[in-house]
């Protein structure tokens, strides 16, 4: 390359590079693309908002009017009372729920609502689309009014046409009030749809007996209330035409509840438990009707409750609101709510230990029976006593069932002993041994207190943690159940002194026991040491009551009366329970001499 080559490409290398730098035209920008994705963080820790911002046109053709409403930013607004700490969206819904007051099994913070283990969705058709509305953006305003706070989320779709979630929560308590509002906003559908997404969280020790004991409850109109199967871990699901007036989804020892002013228009409700999730108790899903009407004329009011299923604020809060507390049927219902927790609620104010409670609660129930008691022990020593008799008749009469039985009908007769007078009383006391089974397993006040070794008397106490399970028994062994089923076996042989039972009877009296060993080594700790006390004090109360009872008497006045019923001195007259007695058992041997002569 000469000289004069060399200049020229040096020249026009410059030109070139002064060009494309400085004199060169901006190129044109790329054509937008149809969405773009942007993450914005709210001032929450753990809340993110990922937000797709369409082109206008494209959002103009999905959401109408309603497309300035799509695009935005999440942000909370976090407020507090004495009893919850809540996360509203300007959504216009709800983020989170704490229970200020309680912790996990884990001693974690407690939510009923948090992340994304509750969705809501408000579902309705707008300018021939289907919207769910709280997926628009609502400008956020809060007032007082009085002591309650007021939240209103607006989002205006015209001039004067807007739409507004409107969020009360009172200085204290479990209740939220809730509205949704229009004006200038015209719905053609009849109902909107409310969808409510739960995936309950384990909170408790024992995950299977959460899921037992975790369902929906419903009530409706008409006063009927109603659930799902809270035991099973299956798809259970319900469609509901009747209106209601409230829906609540029922932990153990929780509730998360909406309740409406007027009433839904139906419904649809659904459980589901994965069992290979230890993470998760059940999936709830309910999904409610909200007549249309109600939100134009400004009726669509509602009520939350996130809370603790306690029966002496469960009373107050609605209509049928408390039977989200399970008590069993009547008469168990009726003494579990008339007798043991008025007696359990007036103990708790006198002392903090539920240990003590427990044995202060078993000795009222044991004075409130005692008549029942002493009834019970006359009639099992009038049994005993009679009982060398009853054996020269078994005796005499040999396998002459039928000869047997009148006989021994005749000499209790004689001796004006009711032989059904030991387990009469017995029988009347089993309503309140099966209240206690309902009443401590779903107790909210025993979580998470201790007693002796139990670290949560609303829980199985373990001394043992086994590396294997025993079938219907478990992977651990509770002490307070061992100690139950140790002084039941012993109660049963005392009273089997006390008694003329043979046979089978008296050989089944051993084995129940040991099939409530089993049954109760996973139930509440608190009820097996109400039995393992009742037995104690028992024990004590037939020793006492031995000390009354003269046998000596007991014997005179039954051969008194046999005396006067030989002779006939009109004091043999039946009791109407002994004729029917004497009746069924003629009948029977009837039945028996025409079956063997035919």
């Amino acid at each position: 390359m000469d000289r004069n080559s060399a200049i020229g490409l040096t020249l026009i290398a410059i030109l070139l590079l002064v060009y494309f730098n400085f004199l060169a035209p901006t190129p044109a920008p790329p054509e937008a693309s149809a969405a773009q994705v942007t993450t914005t963080e709210s001032k929450t820790d753990s809340v993110q908002t990922t937000i797709v911002a369409p082109v206008d046109s494209v959002l103009q053709a999905q959401y109408g009017s309603l497309s300035a409403l799509i695009t935005g930013s999440e942000e909370l607004t976090t407020i507090e009372n004495t009893d919850l700490k809540l996360s509203l969206s300007n959504h216009g819904l709800i983020r989170e729920v704490e229970l200020k007051n309680f912790k996990t099994y884990q001693q974690t913070p407690l939510y009923l609502a948090r992340g994304n283990n509750n969705r809501f969705a408000l579902i309705g058709q707008y300018e021939g689309r289907t919207v769910d509305f709280y997926t628009l953006y609502y400008t956020p305003a809060t007032s007082k009014k009085g002591d309650t706070t007021v939240i209103t989320y607006t989002a205006r779709t015209g001039p004067s046409a807007y739409i507004q979630h409107v969020y009360s929560i009172p200085p204290t308590g479990y209740q939220i009030g809730y509205a949704v509002r229009t004006s200038g906003v015209t719905f053609p559908e009849k109902n909107f749809t409310y969808r409510w997404q739960d995936q309950i969280p384990l909170q408790e020790k024992d995950i299977n007996d959460s899921r037992a004991k975790t369902t929906i409850n419903y009530y409706d109109v008409n006063g009927d209330f109603d659930n799902l199967s809270q035991t099973s871990t299956d798809l259970e699901t319900e469609a509901l035409a009747t209106p209601l007036k409230w829906v609540a989804i029922r932990q153990k020892f929780f509730i998360s509840s909406i309740l409406a002013r007027n009433a839904f228009a139906g419904g649809d409700v659904k459980t589901f438990a994965n069992v290979n999730d230890t993470s998760v108790v059940k999936e709830a899903t309910v999904e409610l009707f909200i007549p249309t009407e109600d939100v134009a004329a400004g009726k669509a009011s509602f009520r939350y409750y996130f809370g603790p299923n306690d029966y002496t604020i469960l009373s107050d809060v609605a209509e049928g609101f408390s039977r989200n507390l399970d008590l069993g049927w009547p008469p168990m219902l009726w003494i579990n709510k008339y007798v043991i927790i008025p007696i359990f609620n007036l103990l708790e104010g006198w002392m903090s230990n539920y240990g003590l409670i427990i044995v202060l609660l078993v000795l009222f129930v044991k004075i409130i029976l005692l008549p029942l008691s002493y009834s019970s022990y006359l009639g099992m020593a009038k049994m005993r006593l009679l009982k060398p008799e009853l054996d020269l008749i078994k005796e005499k009469n040999g396998e002459n069932m039928a000869q047997n039985q009148q006989d021994q009908l005749k000499l209790y007769q004689q001796a004006g002993v009711n032989p059904f007078s030991g387990c009469i009383p017995l029988l009347l006391q089993m309503p309140i041994l099966f209240a206690m089974f309902y009443f401590f397993p779903v107790s909210i006040e025993l979580r998470q207190k201790s007693f002796l070794w139990a670290e949560d008397l609303s829980t199985y106490d373990s001394i043992i943690n086994l590396p294997f399970t025993i079938p219907f028994y478990g992977s651990h062994v509770s002490l307070f159940v061992l100690l139950m089923t140790a002084s039941t076996l012993i109660y049963t042989w005392q009273n089997n002194q006390l008694t003329s039972v043979q046979g089978p009877m008296k050989s089944m009296g051993y084995i129940m026991p040991v099939i409530f060993m089993f049954v109760l080594n996973t139930f509440s700790a608190g009820l097996s040491f109400y039995y393992f006390v009742s037995n104690l004090v028992t024990f004590a109360q037939q020793a006492i009551i031995k000390r009354f009872v003269d046998e000596d008497k007991i014997v005179a006045v039954m051969e008194d009366h046999k005396k006067k019923m030989l002779a006939g001195n009109g004091t043999g007259k039946k009791s109407s329970f002994m004729s029917k007695l004497e009746q069924a058992m003629k009948a029977s041997e009837e039945a028996r001499k025409a079956a063997k002569k035919k």
